[in-house]
C-alpha cells in the first residue's frame, strides 16, 4: 500500500541530493530513518506527536527504566 505525501520543494531538493542512483524515495526515507539512533529519531519527532495520556506514558517509561536498572 502506498501513501501520497506533500513536501516543500526545498525539502524535495534536499532529499533528492541524498538519494542514491536507482534508489526510490521510499528506500531513501527508510535508509535515513534507520541510520538515526533511536534517541536522535525521537528528538527529531519531538513536538510532532501528541499523546492522549502523557502522564501514563511517562510513568510507563519510568517503570521500564527502573526494571532495566535492577
Amino acid at each position: 500500500m502506498s501513501k501520497t505525501i506533500t513536501i516543500r520543494n526545498s525539502v524535495y531538493d534536499e532529499l533528492k541530493r541524498f538519494k542514491k542512483e536507482n534508489e526510490s524515495f521510499s528506500d531513501l526515507l527508510d535508509r535515513l530513518i534507520k541510520s538515526q539512533s533511536k534517541k536522535d529519531l525521537l528528538k527529531s519527532l519531538r513536538g510532532s506527536i501528541e499523546f492522549e495520556d502523557k502522564e501514563k506514558l511517562l510513568k510507563e517509561i519510568e517503570k521500564k527504566r527502573w526494571e532495566k536498572r535492577n
